[in-house]
């Protein structure tokens, strides 16, 4: 089954252009909480995030050249991704785009997907945070109950150019699906990009050992950090939202003893 076809009861979509949302002046109007708390994305890393770059910095990456996407495919997928959509853009972070989207925004909300839960199931050995030697992970959206993140709303004059950014983030090689879903955005219907975990994809492993999730999460690391962090930044930034993701938070306390026990036992 297509991991976007709506379950029984899922948020119909609204159909054609997004419909109008009233002009905030400050995109932080709904929670000012969060105004120190997202990275600037003018000074984000991933503003500029180009995977040429990372190569020539960090040449141990040079064997991702044949894995990634080319250009042309990745611009192929954006414009599929964002066929027929019209309007003003809602983006739905569940994972770092939380706390760094390194996007221009007008507007951010708390917002509810359906259908999808937040699992660390994207495994990295391409060094990002894991390398071959020792996995990392990344979170990925799969089939469960609902998933609580943000949406970040972006103007319709910059759609193309933020989505750009996005995607040569998001979308470095294959691991994610890009989908336009329905979901709550505050307390109304609209609709949002996001990204799904790609089932056909072999770097995304759902019913990986929970001792090997906890593993990878702490001892990956690459040149964008260790997975630990990125665990930890996930919980840390859910709950400054009154978040309760207990899958999320099990898990990093799992680390935790994990990760205090390969000390105790490091010669």
């Amino acid at each position: 089954m297509d991991p976007t076809t709506p379950k029984t009861g899922a948020l119909t979509p609204p159909v054609g252009r997004e419909p109008a949302r009233d002009v905030v002046d400050d995109p932080f109007a709904h929670h000012p909480e969060l105004r120190s708390r997202i990275a600037d994305a003018e000074t984000s890393f991933f503003r500029d995030f180009q995977l040429e770059t990372a190569i020539d910095k960090h040449p141990e990456l040079a064997a991702l050249g044949p894995w990634a996407y080319s250009d042309n495919d990745r611009e192929a997928l954006r414009r599929k991704a964002l066929d027929g959509h019209e309007g003003d853009l809602w983006i739905f972070a569940y994972g770092s785009l939380i706390w760094d989207p390194a996007l221009r925004f007008v507007e951010v909300r708390r917002a509810f997907l359906p259908g999808y839960a937040r699992r660390l199931i994207l495994v990295d050995t391409k060094g990002a945070r894991g390398s071959e030697d020792a996995p990392g992970l990344f979170a990925a959206l799969s089939r469960g109950d609902g998933c609580e993140g943000v949406a970040f709303r972006i103007a319709e004059a910059d759609v193309d150019h933020e989505t750009d950014i996005l995607f040569r983030r998001e979308m470095v090689g294959p691991g994610y699906l890009a989908r336009r879903l329905a979901l709550t955005v505050g307390d109304a219907p609209a609709m949002a990009l996001t990204f799904l975990a790609d089932p056909e994809c072999e770097d995304v492993v759902p019913d990986l050992a929970r001792a090997d999730q906890v593993d990878y999460l702490a001892c990956g690391t690459g040149f964008l950090g260790s997975s630990y962090d990125y665990l930890a930044n996930l919980v840390s930034h859910l709950a400054e939202l009154g978040i309760d993701d207990r899958h999320c938070t099990a898990l990093l306390a799992e680390v935790d003893q994990h990760r205090a026990a390969l000390e105790k036992h490091r010669p």
